[in-house]
């Protein structure tokens, strides 16, 4: 089983950034209870796990997709607050921070080892996105409203819905990461 010191050894540089002591506790216990519910046993097995199943993620992992789209969420937030005279809205970066951390945490749910070397989704996630179950288990945790939000909007379920700043933040840092490997795959991508 996945413990709480080894999440935090994952993401320990984000979590450091996380004021809010009991914020950045419910972020690594959301975690532990979905590598739980989801049966991964070892940090190996997270560090093996491609990001996504929709087209090839070419060696990027879940773990270093989880971190690149944190700390690009909080770049494009921290860029806005140094260039605008006045930022027109509140950015908060611990939720920003924690939303990062969270927003793909359904996929534990989603995916699993198909037994032949790749991986496949599972009936879970055939029957719900991880937008969805990665959202149940935010709000289980008693996260806040605004974190669940991030979760459950961050991706294609959130077109068109009300977000909280933090969602499109994280929604364009998290697709940044995503359309060059599809473009790529697509022969789109001009290099």
């Amino acid at each position: 089983m996945i413990t709480k010191q080894e999440i935090e050894k994952l993401f320990a540089a984000q979590l450091a950034k996380i004021k809010d002591a009991r914020l950045r506790e419910q972020t690594v216990e959301v975690w532990v209870e979905g590598c739980r519910r989801g049966g991964w046993q070892s940090v190996e097995q997270l560090t093996a796990m491609p990001f996504t199943l929709l087209t090839p993620a070419r060696g990027v992992n879940f773990i270093e997709h989880t971190i690149a789209v944190t700390e690009g969420a909080l770049a494009l937030a921290r860029a806005q607050a140094d260039a605008y005279r006045a930022l027109p809205y509140a950015i908060d970066e611990d939720r920003l921070i924690a939303g990062g951390l969270l927003h793909d945490v359904g996929k534990l749910l989603e995916i699993e080892p198909d037994g032949s070397g790749g991986y496949r989704k599972t009936r879970s996630g055939r029957c719900a996105r991880h937008p969805i179950s990665g959202a149940i288990l935010v709000g289980a945790a008693g996260l806040p409203d605004e974190l669940v939000n991030v979760v459950a909007c961050h991706a294609k379920e959130g077109d068109g819905r009300p977000q909280v700043i933090e969602t499109v933040l994280i929604h364009q840092a998290d697709f940044a990461t995503f359309d060059p490997l599809v473009m790529l795959e697509k022969g789109t991508l001009i290099q």
